[in-house]
């Protein structure tokens, strides 16, 4: 018989260790990590963030009210201590790389975005008028130097 090949999902997978974003109800918007299991439709998670008010007391979650990130503490043992996940979570820098990834960044502009006021909105499109009109200009002169 042949070998057999066996290639790990692409998916996003429930398990303990993976840090998770509540989408909705009282802690929306704010990350925790799953510390066990508890059937197909309830985590229990527990979010020791650095600053007080980011903070998800841990407690049993369903994962409709949850959006798994690509972040994961590896190696963390299941259910443990609101200690043991303080130091992992501090350990693997949660809170740094949640930062720095695009999701964050993409949903702090849309934020952003939504708090503009109408005059605010109405320079930010002056402005990529201005923007995509230089773009245009300098393409056109490129491409009127190639032809020549």
């Amino acid at each position: 018989m042949g070998d057999a090949n066996i290639k790990a999902s692409q998916w996003r997978q429930v398990e303990v260790g993976r840090v998770v974003l509540f989408s909705t109800g009282l802690y929306a918007n704010r990350l925790a990590v799953i510390a066990e299991i508890i059937d197909h439709k309830r985590v229990l998670v527990d979010g020791p963030a650095s600053k007080p008010e980011k903070v998800v007391p841990r407690h049993s979650a369903a994962l409709s009210d949850l959006s798994l990130t690509p972040i994961v503490i590896d190696k963390l043992p299941r259910a443990a201590g609101n200690a043991a996940i303080k130091a992992a979570w501090e350990k693997a820098q949660v809170d740094k790389a949640w930062d720095e990834s695009a999701w964050a960044k993409n949903r702090e502009r849309s934020v952003k975005r939504r708090q503009l006021t109408d005059f605010e909105r109405f320079k930010v499109m002056r402005l990529r008028k201005q923007a995509r009109f230089e773009v245009r200009k300098t393409m056109a002169a490129a491409r009127a130097s190639a032809k020549a």
